[in-house]
């Protein structure tokens, strides 16, 4: 018998990890966890440069590898946030 309890994504760390997570059966996965990424899986084509605070970037870069992902992403998902956030 199932549980019937929905199941979190765990953290992933390796391609390998993700493969044998989706080869399970993921019909009591909690899919309300998941967000729409509206912008990240469009193509990068506009550049933008901006002077930031050194401790600044070591915080992004900290952080970001801290998630496994690379910083500039991290930066892209704080815009996207930040256009979601209503005044």
């Amino acid at each position: 018998m199932r549980d019937p309890s929905p199941k979190s994504v765990p953290v992933l760390t390796t391609d390998a990890e993700a493969e044998d997570f989706l080869d399970q059966d993921l019909s009591t996965l909690d899919f309300s966890q998941f967000k729409p990424m509206r912008f990240e899986t469009l193509p990068k084509s506009a550049r933008i440069t901006m002077r930031l605070p050194e401790p600044l970037i070591a915080a992004l870069k900290a952080q970001a590898k801290a998630r496994g992902i690379p910083y500039q992403r991290l930066i892209r998902e704080a815009l996207e946030r930040a256009l979601d956030d209503k005044p």
